[in-house]
């Protein structure tokens, strides 16, 4: 568990060290708001992908290569950004970390769950809290090291890549939890007919629902974590006139740290009323940034990031709680796979709207739409919520109350 966690933790810490160093690239390369959005889905196409090509891998040949791949994607992804500063290797190192995440959570999230079997939200929980947790500290750090540290462009990165080392050398310790297919095709084609004939690794017929509603709200709850990784820096210059790097990396943190506060909350939640509580979190998180944004207040700015990464905390444990409920135990990684591919077009397309939106009308209109636009996401599902648990009506009412006096 506790090589695991290292695993995860170090992949996931690396994938944020860009957020604070977007001005230092914007200004050492000459480019601007539009192309820092653009690099940042270049992080979001490499998580698709890696979830889609690995997510079936993973659970065919196991876990641990999975998690090795993840190590050396995000060793090189370090390598990349040591490398003198160039618009090209910016677009290279975020792909490669994209991958690298992908890969990790694709492995190391089912991988918790077959380590506790009879724990499963704990499992749940560590998943959330170790992918959520590198997430924040990797902003964290690069923070304070460009505002303090020399050569900011390259010390978060050193640092990164010692920190992948150990990760590499401790994945000795980690068992692999997937009993490997013959890797014969007949064989392999033989399990999946027997899978189908005794219907296990079939659907159940809620599952499509549960699916869409946990994925609709961890789509909102991603698209606002990104939001503060690709855009704060902008915001905090452009509207907020602070430069301090340090304090940037706090912001982005902000959410990250409130992700995780929510994520403890939601352990005394049932997934349902845990998606509930995260829309209401969104909603009332990202009302907060418009007003921190048309406001131009720091204060507000912090507190709607720790109210939204709340919200996204507790729908993220209760979207893994409700998809490791429904998916088939033979396709479990492949099912949080997909889930975590609509999370990461989540953290893909709107921030990318933002920049374009950008070009067009000022900063702060534009983050003021998203915001509008990721409460009425989270307002739909609650509906979805509402809808699948439809009141009963007064006749069987009645009925139940005359059957069970």
């Amino acid at each position: 568990m506790a090589g695991l966690a290292l695993v995860f933790v170090a992949v996931m810490f690396g994938t944020t060290l860009p957020t604070p160093l977007y001005p230092l690239y914007e200004h050492r390369l000459g480019f601007g708001e539009q192309t820092t959005t653009l690099v940042f889905a270049t992080y979001a196409v490499g998580q698709i992908v890696a979830a889609l090509g690995f997510g079936s891998l993973s659970d065919r040949r196991g876990r641990r290569p999975m998690l090795a791949a993840a190590i050396g994607l995000s060793s090189v992804s370090a390598v990349v950004y040591l490398l003198p500063a160039a618009l090209g290797w910016l677009y290279l190192g975020r792909l490669l970390s994209g991958l690298s995440a992908g890969a990790v959570t694709a492995a190391a999230s089912p991988m918790l769950v077959e380590l506790l079997p009879a724990r499963r939200t704990l499992a749940t929980v560590l998943a959330a809290t170790l992918n959520i947790g590198g997430l924040g500290l990797g902003v964290l750090a690069s923070g304070v090291l460009a505002q303090y540290a020399p050569h900011p462009l390259r010390v978060p990165f050193a640092i990164d890549l010692v920190l992948v080392a150990l990760a590499a050398i401790t994945l000795i310790t980690v068992p692999e939890t997937v009993q490997r297919r013959h890797a014969d095709g007949h064989r392999a084609e033989q399990n999946r007919t027997e899978q189908r004939r005794s219907g296990d690794g079939a659907w159940q017929p809620h599952a499509a629902g549960a699916f869409l509603r946990a994925s609709l709200a961890g789509f909102a709850g991603f698209a606002v974590l990104s939001l503060f990784t690709a855009v704060a820096p902008a915001f905090m210059t452009d509207v907020l006139h602070d430069p301090n790097r340090a304090v940037t990396g706090v912001v982005a943190c902000s959410a990250f740290a409130g992700s995780l506060l929510g994520q403890l909350i939601s352990v005394f939640l049932a997934p349902e009323r845990g998606l509930t509580l995260s829309c209401a979190g969104l909603i009332l998180g990202m009302s907060l940034v418009a007003a921190a944004l048309t406001g131009s207040s720091l204060a507000l700015l912090l507190t709607g990031a720790i109210i939204a990464g709340g919200g996204q905390g507790v729908g993220l444990r209760a979207g893994l709680a409700t998809v490791a409920a429904v998916a088939p135990e033979h396709r479990r990684a492949e099912t949080t796979s997909y889930y975590f591919v609509v999370l990461y077009v989540g953290s893909a397309l709107p921030v990318i709207g933002v920049g374009i939106a950008s070009m067009h009308v000022s900063l702060v209109d534009s983050g003021v739409s998203f915001s509008a636009a990721i409460a009425a996401i989270a307002v739909a599902v609650v509906a979805l919520l509402v809808r699948s648990h439809p009141q009963p009506t007064p006749a069987r009412a009645g009925i139940s109350v005359r059957s069970h006096p």
